[in-house]
């Protein structure tokens, strides 16, 4: 038997048959390299994206994104009013109101009696204004930051002897109020027809100190609490 015993198989052929049958079993187990390959590119692909996004000071977010509500009106600002109902309503004027700090003139009517004298009418139209000026803003004014520093329900009077023939006499003296309301007061009446035009008011208080000359200016329209409205001797 070539020199081979019969009960004794040969070395090669143990090794065969011990050998353990992995070929036939790799595929099932294992993805193809190809797959493998696509996969950590895609990985890979995410993970830059990410830091691309974080080094660009973006968190990345998920879809859908709340930005919240969109703001309902613009600040210090209002619709324009209809001037023809105005006018229906009484004496188209404007008062000055705070917003952000400075006074904005906001549209108002007075009512006036036909054929009043001038210096009647020019108390008459003080005391509208100056009712205006105290009444809360509406729901539209407060929406846009509108505010007013007038309060006390304040009257108006003309002038006393010796007093110049604009003169306007408040119920409290005007040392007495806030440098807002005092520079809202100034401005309006002087910006109407219970001045005499020319950007300054007369005003007075209820004892017999004499009156001053109020002045409305640009600084006073923009920093009211900081800036008094200037005045002199009338």
């Amino acid at each position: 038997m070539n020199g081979h015993d019969a009960g004794t198989v040969p070395v090669h052929l143990r090794n065969a048959e011990s050998e353990p049958h992995t070929h036939g079993h790799a595929h099932g187990r294992t993805a193809p390299a190809s797959r493998r390959r696509r996969t950590a590119r895609l990985l890979t692909l995410s993970a830059l994206t990410a830091t691309l996004l974080t080094g660009c000071g973006i968190r990345p977010t998920e879809v859908p994104t709340d930005f919240g509500p969109a703001p309902s009106r613009v600040h210090c600002s209002l619709s324009e009013p209809d001037v023809s109902t105005q006018a229906s309503r009484g004496l188209p004027v404007q008062v000055f109101l705070l917003c952000g700090s400075q006074l904005v003139a906001v549209e108002r009517t007075v009512r006036v009696p036909d054929g009043s004298p001038d210096s009647e009418r020019r108390v008459l139209v003080a005391q509208g204004l100056l009712d205006e000026l105290e009444e809360t803003p509406s729901a539209d004014e407060k929406e846009a930051g509108y505010t007013t520093d007038v309060r006390g329900a304040m009257t108006v009077n003309g002038p006393r002897p010796g007093d110049p023939d604009e003169t306007l006499r408040l119920s409290t003296p005007p040392t007495d109020l806030t440098s807002y309301a005092l520079a809202q007061i100034v401005c309006t009446f002087s910006d109407s027809t219970a001045a005499e035009g020319d950007g300054s008011v007369i005003l007075g208080g209820p004892t017999d100190e004499p009156p001053r000359r109020y002045e409305c200016t640009d600084e006073v329209r923009t920093r009211p609490g900081t800036n008094e409205p200037p005045s002199s001797d009338a």
